[in-house]
């Protein structure tokens, strides 16, 4: 297997066309064929569906992507590493945040790297916790903000902070009038929220099952903040979130957010990377950019409903 086959098979299941693979990698299409063609032959499964539309991954093909996409990063990761004695990180870091803590945190952190570390590659992928996850364990990216679920074994994990979850519904007739909820009378609601295992959701079933409550009745699954601000704010529903996502609705008054109580719900922030795949000196200064950064935006204010967490850390490897 060579850097150059995955490097061809990666273009291919980009672009959908040995054609325009072919183009992308400036090599003819029939020694980009050949190639394929003996790593197939290596690895002894087809990865490719060809058509006359074009090209599809086989289901072989799907699983075998996302490591070649980790084998080549590494691979670019090293030659930076051995092309550059000094001391400034340089090189690309692929950074993934959940699209709950998106607005909290990712034109922050875009305008620390720029100004701190200009020879740094930043690259922001907004996504769910589900796929961040797969992505962090297969290499596709180097560092991730997750939520702290009890199910983080293979990564290092820095905690950043906690933020206590609260009933968000539209403001009105009918809103919660009451200065706090209790879980009970929350997850009595029927609530909007993310498909199963993404986002809040294994939090909030998790603390149902301790709490010896009914899992929560779910009107509707809804992944994506933008959908479900929309969604709220048309008056059909209610969700548990912390206020930082909704922040500019909730501040406006268009919605209103009511703290759980009784037990408390809270999900807690961490900074995630792989314990198999070592992190390059870009990463590293990354990592540690995000940890100075999510305390500045706490200790300033700028992160409403954050409460900083010290220590009980397996810091990403330095």
């Amino acid at each position: 297997m060579e850097l150059r086959q995955l490097r061809y098979f990666v273009a291919i299941a980009d672009s959908g066309s040995f054609s325009k693979a072919a183009e992308r990698v400036f090599v003819a299409q029939s020694a980009l064929s050949h190639q394929v063609a003996q790593l197939e032959d290596e690895l002894g499964v087809g990865l490719f569906h060809r058509s006359r539309r074009g090209v599809e991954l086989t289901d072989a093909g799907q699983r075998f992507f996302p490591h070649a996409v980790s084998i080549l990063r590494q691979a670019e990761e090293a030659l930076h590493s051995a092309r550059h004695t000094d001391d400034e990180p340089r090189g690309k870091v692929v950074f993934g945040i959940p699209h709950s803590a998106s607005n909290a945190l990712a034109l922050s952190l875009l305008r620390e790297v720029h100004q701190r570390f200009p020879r740094i590659e930043l690259e922001l992928t907004e996504e769910l916790t589900g796929n961040l996850t797969r992505q962090l364990r297969t290499g596709q990216i180097n560092l991730a903000v997750l939520f702290d679920d009890g199910h983080l074994g293979g990564f290092t994990s820095t905690r950043l902070l906690s933020e206590q979850l609260c009933l968000i519904e539209p403001a009105g007739p009918g809103a919660t009038l009451a200065a706090t909820i209790t879980l009970a009378q929350a997850l009595a609601q029927p609530l909007i929220l993310p498909a199963s295992p993404h986002g809040v959701r294994p939090l909030i079933e998790a603390a149902a099952a301790r709490a010896g409550l009914a899992p929560p009745q779910v009107f509707a699954d809804i992944s994506s903040i933008s959908i479900l601000r929309t969604t709220l704010l048309a008056g059909l529903g209610r969700t548990l979130l912390p206020v930082m996502p909704l922040r500019p609705e909730i501040e406006a008054g268009l919605l209103v957010a009511t703290p759980v109580v009784n037990p408390p719900l809270e999900r807690v922030l961490v900074l995630c990377a792989s314990v198999h795949i070592p992190l390059s000196s870009a990463s590293q200064a990354v990592a540690s950019l995000v940890v100075a950064l999510v305390q500045r935006l706490c200790t300033e204010g700028h992160w409403p409903g954050g409460i900083l967490l010290h220590g009980d850390a397996s810091v990403p490897p330095t």
